[in-house]
């Protein structure tokens, strides 16, 4: 292992937006929250059953593109939705305008309560670039760009795979491997030379399917055994912990 905490034939590493770099999960997990609800209290009444943020959240929507979201939580709950058009209004009873309700909700609560980074984080990142090795941000996110440039982190990334480019590519989302298979080959780099950094549970299904060299479960919210069970090759509760376990700085 380097001192990176890396095996030595990584040459590339793929980072996660949120709940990696950026502390906005538990943003998303309260847009979800407060979205759904209001769906479902309308649609069944009073005694409906809430979304939770902690279970229902890291099953079924976290680290997924956001109409996958909408219809994979819908599904667990019996309920299915007319698709409808990425255009639907915030209050089409549709999977594309749930979704866009949840996004409005969300960029709400970023420009009022702002984005934070993990200092740790950048801290791994910019050991990880003094080292030579080349980096990439992979999102679901349609709205990376500006969360990077409001932590003054996007020079940090040589390659950015986002919602938005996903969408341009037709790249389907975590689980699936695709985003960060497109991301390490934009670096010139192969799977097997690649380093997936993330945080949730469909992130570490999509490093596991996409025989990525090694990836690392990132823990948060105290579900180091689900990240291993889905396939972390290794669990911290910061990227900085890789470095001090290498004796490098923290």
């Amino acid at each position: 292992m380097t001192e990176l905490g890396l095996p030595e034939e990584i040459t590339v590493c793929l980072f996660d937006l949120d709940g990696v770099v950026t502390k906005t999960a538990v943003v998303h997990a309260a847009a979800w929250k407060e979205t759904f609800d209001a769906f479902l209290r309308e649609r069944e009444g009073a005694d409906f059953r809430p979304f939770d943020p902690g279970a229902d959240y890291d099953e079924y929507v976290d680290g997924r593109p956001r109409a996958d979201g909408v219809r994979t939580f819908l599904a667990s709950r019996g309920i299915e939705l007319p698709e409808g058009t990425p255009g639907d209004p915030p209050d089409a009873q549709t999977v594309q305008g749930i979704g866009n309700r949840k996004n409005e909700l969300v960029l709400r609560k970023i420009r009022t309560e702002g984005v934070e980074a993990y200092e740790g984080t950048l801290r791994y990142i910019e050991a990880v670039r003094a080292g030579g090795l080349r980096t990439a941000i992979v999102s679901s996110s349609a709205n990376t760009r500006d969360v990077l440039r409001s932590i003054d982190a996007e020079r940090l990334f040589d390659v950015r795979v986002d919602g938005v480019v996903a969408a341009e590519r037709g790249l389907p989302g975590k689980p699936h491997p695709d985003t960060f298979l497109a991301a390490a080959h934009d670096l010139g780099a192969d799977a097997k030379q690649a380093a997936v950094f993330e945080d949730a549970l469909a992130g570490m299904d999509a490093g596991r399917s996409g025989h990525f060299g090694y990836v690392v479960g990132v823990d948060r919210v105290g579900q180091s055994d689900a990240l291993y069970a889905h396939g972390a090759d290794v669990v911290v509760k910061d990227l900085a912990d890789l470095l001090r376990k290498r004796g490098g700085a923290a």
